[in-house]
């Protein structure tokens, strides 16, 4: 009776170890499946971040409009407005912090380490995520209301629709503007995945 006992003991014990195993496969499985999340995440940020920079930097174009029945040439570029400037140097840089932890993450996936190996570092990627989100969305608001006033006019005032005019630079700073919108998406969404890793035990 002892020694059937201790085999059934033993059983248990074996049943409970392959029971621990199979939870650590799943875990680890889970936590690949997340990395793999976020670097899909971090390369079409990438992605679109470089379209919009690259729209709004070939945003030119010159044409005529009409004032009070004058003929009036007109030019516009993006360099002719701080806000087309600050989405230029908003893009360049969430590009290259994409960029960054792309190359991070992937090599950590290649070696096979934990993708954020400490708290303090999960810490530092979700406030970087969080301040690169808010500059592109900013960014992406301020570039979007000078557009606005292009196609709108202002009220009152002899100042026309540029946009009919120049169209294609219109529509250049238009596409442009909605890849930063999309961009500061994705990064908040890598915000979400940082909370969902901080809160993790």
């Amino acid at each position: 009776m002892m020694m059937n006992g201790h085999k059934a003991d033993q059983s248990v014990e074996t049943m409970n170890g392959s029971h621990v195993a199979a939870e650590k496969e799943v875990m680890i499985d889970r936590r690949r499946n997340e990395v793999v999340v976020q670097l899909v995440l971090r390369f079409v940020c990438l992605a679109a971040s470089l379209v919009a920079f690259t729209l709004m930097i070939r945003a030119s174009q010159k044409g005529e409009v009409s004032i009070y029945g004058f003929q009036l040439d007109v030019s516009s570029k993006w360099s002719y407005s701080y806000s087309f400037e600050y989405l230029l140097g908003v893009c360049v840089a969430a590009a290259a912090y994409s960029l960054l932890q792309l190359l991070i993450s992937g090599t950590r996936l290649l070696r096979k380490v934990p993708l954020i190996p400490s708290r303090s570092h999960a810490w530092l990627i979700f406030a970087l995520d969080q301040v690169f989100a808010y500059a592109m969305l900013s960014a992406a608001s301020a570039a979007a209301s000078v557009t606005n006033l292009n196609r709108t006019g202002i009220k009152h005032a002899p100042l026309p629709n540029f946009c009919r005019a120049l169209y294609r630079f219109c529509d250049h700073v238009a596409i442009s503007i909605a890849f930063a919108f999309f961009s500061s998406l994705l990064l908040a969404v890598t915000v979400l995945q940082d909370v969902i890793w901080l809160i993790k035990p």
